[in-house]
């Protein structure tokens, strides 16, 4: 089809005819008049894209009518929506491509009506998958921009949820969506997010991950910059804060900003738990991520230059376990986590039972197997496993893979020059996140620059009357979500 439209920017079509014919070189396009009397229309569709039951329920029964005798009449009784009658051949071609159906005259004539009747093939809406909670609403985003909105609708059903769509992709023309409350949303975060999409010269747009990646303030950095979620709920919410929502026709995911880095350990089962229980849980997830992210480069370092450092205990266990292992730590470090890397990418790319089982065997053999072989030591074997389970408490998968990705330049640095390595490496990252941003926001806030405001929903989560203001760093237009002093009162009554 795409093989037309560039054939029919070669050739200039000018006239209906030539139009028909290009779409006629495809086996799905169907072309034929109908009826034979009084007044015959010729009718034109990709029977690929359009509904048979709309078709022949709602249009077909109606041109048979006696009364039926020019376009006006069949606008008329045709009991659909916003049926077009127009001679531009732009607006028929792009009717057909979209599922409409192409009604002309039979005695000639330039013009058409176009009456829409698209097929939606679309799966039902389901639990969330990646971001499964046991507390809480249990619905995730569809590959239709249409449900997908609707599902957020109906938990914000207010007028100032507004919705700006634009078509991207010269090719896919991609239906994406802006969503944003009016009057709470900063203009300048939604001008920026509506500028960006805009300025996108692509062909393609498959999935909303693309807009991510197109549209972030730095395109080079491992670390991502905008959240993806498959949540109705959390996007509700966000929109509340005062956020912008991006969604994609056929994307499940949508991407979610500005946002900042504290963002990306907080689950939004979160807020479904008791305060304390969250904000412990949410501290266990940093606490974990800085575990996965040190302790083999340390355990590096300190093995390859800090033998001082390893208590006496200790240093009895670590000899007993690399008595007979011939390689240096570096290398024992690195075909561990390469292992480790193996079973997770291969346990992804399987099917889910077979890739269970992967991972479980694979795991249970690879490590017994090395250890006993005497290529690496059981006290690293641990170490390795641990840091694993700790990248796993990641609520955000892009972030997880990013943990993943820059262990290994922490252990280059770790074997180069020991615990300092550790600090350089770790000082170069933190400069990066100081420059990292968010649509033009910091990705460290409310750390860096400090917003006292903030940190009662950032390393911890403080009781929702305390949060009755709508973040710092979002700059919006209404800062009050609620009064809190009213919040914290209990007006019990006497029996």
């Amino acid at each position: 089809m795409f093989k037309w439209l560039k054939k029919k920017k070669e050739t200039g079509v000018k006239e209906l005819p030539d139009l028909i014919a290009l779409f006629s070189e495809s086996k799905d396009f169907l072309q034929y008049e109908f009826p034979q009397n009084p007044q015959p229309f010729l009718i034109y569709y990709l029977k690929t894209m359009v509904d048979d039951n709309t078709l022949h329920r709602d249009i077909m029964p109606y041109i048979k009518k006696e009364s039926v005798q020019t376009l006006e009449d069949l606008k008329a009784e045709v009991p659909i929506e916003n049926i077009i009658i127009t001679d531009d051949l732009q607006k028929i071609n792009d009717g057909l491509l979209h599922g409409s159906v192409v009604i002309r005259p039979g005695k000639g004539g330039k013009e058409c009506a176009i009456i829409k009747a698209p097929v939606n093939f679309t799966r039902n809406v389901s639990a969330p998958e990646v971001e499964f909670s046991v507390i809480g609403p249990k619905e995730a985003f569809v590959e239709s921009l249409d449900n997908n909105v609707n599902l957020i609708r109906k938990r914000l059903p207010v007028e100032n949820f507004k919705m700006k769509q634009i078509k991207i992709g010269k090719l896919s023309k991609t239906k994406v969506a802006v969503l944003y409350l009016e009057g709470i949303a900063n203009e300048e975060n939604v001008n920026t997010v509506i500028q960006r999409l805009e300025d996108i010269q692509i062909d393609q747009i498959n999935d909303s991950s693309y807009l991510a990646q197109l549209i972030s303030d730095n395109a080079n950095s491992p670390f991502p910059q905008l959240i993806d979620t498959e949540r109705p709920d959390r996007v509700a919410s966000v929109l509340g804060e005062g956020k912008v929502a991006i969604l994609a026709d056929g994307s499940p995911l949508a991407i979610i900003g500005p946002t900042t880095l504290v963002e990306f350990f907080s689950a939004f089962e979160d807020y479904f738990l008791n305060w304390i229980i969250a904000s412990a849980f949410r501290t266990i997830r940093f606490v974990a991520v800085l575990f996965s992210l040190l302790i083999t480069p340390t355990y590096v370092a300190v093995l390859t230059y800090h033998y001082e450092l390893i208590p006496k205990d200790l240093m009895a266990t670590l000899i007993s376990s690399r008595r007979e292992i011939p390689m240096p730590p570096i290398l024992e470090a690195i075909f561990l986590e390469l292992a480790i890397e193996l079973l997770r990418e291969a346990g992804a790319r399987l099917p889910t039972k077979v890739g269970q089982t992967i991972g479980i065997v694979g795991g249970i053999v690879i490590g017994t197997a090395s250890v006993e072989a005497g290529l690496t030591s059981n006290v690293l074997l641990i170490f390795v496993a641990l840091a694993a389970l700790g990248s796993f408490t990641t609520p955000v998968y892009r972030m997880s893979n990013t943990i993943r990705l820059i262990r290994f330049p922490f252990l280059l640095f770790a074997h180069l020059w020991g615990l300092l390595g550790v600090v350089i490496a770790f000082c170069f990252m933190l400069i990066h996140l100081l420059r990292l941003t968010s649509l033009g926001r910091p990705i460290l806030e409310p750390l860096y620059p400090l917003r006292i405001p903030d940190l009662k929903d950032a390393l911890i989560r403080l009781p929702f009357s305390f949060q009755s203001k709508r973040p710092v760093q979002l700059q919006t237009e209404n800062t009050i979500r609620f009064k809190g002093a009213q919040a914290k009162k209990k007006n019990d009554f006497d029996e």
